[in-house]
């Protein structure tokens, strides 16, 4: 009750400036959204460098639209619209329904099995984006958090053979619904400098291999994978060396 009068409070306080400038942080998110349409239309020309060029820019939106909308209090100023309702929506399109297309169509998988994990990625990652528990105390994920942008990214980037990429999507699907701990790039106190020194390395060597239509030198993935498995592998390992302390 204290926060909703807070934030009804905030409300009747603001200018139409700040209101309109608060108001402009909903629809900076929304246009996420758009991206993504630009991101599927690449898709089904079968341009996917191209798709995951502008996932990158919805990706790069999604990271800046949370300190700029609390920084302007964008909550108590436009108390009616829900930015997390938002960014959830925006979310599930950009890190699930577009790649999701892209790995069921891309030919990386086997027949029979690909449009029986598209519906299975779109179904658990739905699940997954509505479970309040998605997020541990510590801000790591509970389980796979649905980051099927990423995994998109890696299919493509490795091109194995369909049976192996298969198997894959497979554990990931498995994985999104078992407590593992997953690394929140941003959230994590522990070790932030570390992982965010990571995460900009890993997008210069992720735009070289799209500009590269993901024809990149051995050190380049292998670069690749080893962030991807720090994001994934870190809380369990800082977990097992703690243990022989």
């Amino acid at each position: 009750m204290d926060t909703q009068q807070d934030s009804l409070q905030d409300a009747l306080k603001a200018t139409p400036a700040i209101r309109a400038a608060a108001f402009s942080v909903h629809v900076f998110t929304a246009f996420g959204g758009a991206v993504a349409l630009l991101a599927m239309l690449e898709a089904v020309r079968e341009h996917w460098a191209a798709m995951f060029q502008w996932l990158g820019v919805a990706l790069v939106i999604d990271a800046i639209d949370g300190p700029i909308a609390r920084r302007l209090n964008v909550k108590g100023v436009q108390p009616n619209w829900s930015g997390d309702v938002l960014d959830l929506v925006v979310d599930f399109v950009t890190y699930v329904f577009v790649p999701a297309y892209a790995i069921v169509a891309s030919g990386l998988l086997l027949p029979v099995a690909a449009p029986l994990l598209g519906i299975a990625i779109i179904v658990t990652s739905a699940l997954y984006f509505a479970d309040l528990r998605m997020k541990a105390d510590d801000n790591h994920f509970r389980g796979f958090p649905a980051l099927w942008n990423a995994a998109a990214f890696y299919l493509f980037l490795l091109h194995w053979p369909p049976l192996p990429s298969t198997l894959l999507v497979t554990a990931l699907v498995v994985l999104t619904f078992i407590p593992i701990h997953v690394l929140h790039p941003v959230r994590v106190v522990r070790l932030r400098w570390l992982t965010l020194s990571l995460i900009a390395i890993w997008g210069v060597l992720a735009l070289h291999a799209l500009r590269m239509d993901f024809r990149v030198d051995l050190p380049v993935t292998v670069a690749l994978c080893a962030i991807a498995f720090w994001i994934v592998g870190s809380d369990a390992a800082i977990r097992l060396a703690r243990s022989f302390v």
